[in-house]
């Protein structure tokens, strides 16, 4: 019983760890449908947002390119850094949700691009990269470690995150953090697309992006009349005509229908008369011819 037991609980462990190195949404799918040709580069600023990294002042220098794959399967990222920290590496790196502010603030990109919803708490596992956040580069290909010169390049293709707009895995609308390993955020930068073979041209470098923003419904204006709503649309429907006495004439605008018994037995009256007198008419004239 004992025994049956301790297995149970290490089924139990085994299982609760495979949910945890995978999202909610399950594992990152591979893209293959990247637009091919398609280039996002993000250059670092002149400037560190955590100053105490450089008290001299400065920054990491360098740029983030990435390509869409020639057959469009995944993202070939290359990372090209210099006058990285002396000192507090290896430096985690990542993909983020949202773009970098105009005042710099890197805690304002939010957290990893992660739209299977993994997490964080369960450290990426790089030989089971479907498993990790999508934004997590470093878990997935490795920390930042500069050499003697301060300097650091790596090249790889990254199998899911993706130059195609629309989906979640997309992030030429997003920006790159990189981090000490507490997780204090160094340095940030937004992507922007440029021309292909504009990717190792520092001084072209824009980071206004030429992404066109998703334009939200329009809200049309509304005019209230008698008879209903009116909308730059089609015309309304006319209004339903009323029945009126035969006797009931108007010149001009709309007719207005009596409004009470008085004026319903007035129009009866009248009509009464009419016809009395067409008949005293008709005898009248009976009487002459004969």
């Amino acid at each position: 019983m004992r025994f049956s037991e301790n297995v149970a609980l290490l089924l139990a462990a085994a299982g609760a760890r495979v949910a945890a190195d995978t999202g909610e949404l399950g594992d990152a799918i591979v893209v293959q449908d990247n637009p091919v040709g398609v280039v996002y580069k993000a250059v670092l600023p002149e400037e560190a947002w955590f100053k105490p990294a450089y008290p001299g002042g400065g920054n990491i220098q360098g740029e983030v390119v990435a390509t869409a794959a020639a057959d469009g399967v995944g993202v070939t990222f290359t990372i090209r850094l210099s006058n990285l920290p002396k000192e507090g590496g290896p430096f985690p790196y990542h993909l983020h949700v949202d773009p970098v502010p105009s005042d710099g603030n890197c805690t304002k990109t939010l957290a990893h691009l992660d739209p299977f919803i993994r997490g964080e708490a369960t450290p990426c596992d790089p030989e089971q990269p479907a498993t990790c956040q999508v934004g997590d580069l470093s878990g997935k290909w490795g920390d930042i470690i500069p050499d003697e010169n301060g300097t650091f390049e790596q090249t790889y293709t990254d199998l899911y995150a993706s130059t195609k707009e629309g989906i979640g895995a997309f992030f030429g609308n997003r920006s790159i953090v990189v981090h000490f390993p507490n997780k204090t955020r160094i340095t940030c930068a937004n992507f922007f697309q440029v021309e292909a073979g504009d990717e190792g041209d520092y001084s072209s470098a824009s980071e206004t992006s030429t992404l066109t923003p998703t334009l939200l419904p329009t809200t049309f204006e509304t005019e209230t009349q008698t008879f209903g709503i009116q909308t730059t649309g089609p015309e309304p429907d006319a209004p339903v005509a009323t029945t009126l006495p035969n006797n009931v004439s108007f010149t001009g605008g709309s007719p207005a229908a009596p409004t009470n018994t008085g004026e319903l037995a007035g129009s009866a009256a009248n009509l009464k008369a009419s016809f009395a007198g067409v008949v005293v008419l008709g005898a009248a004239a009976v009487a002459l011819l004969i």
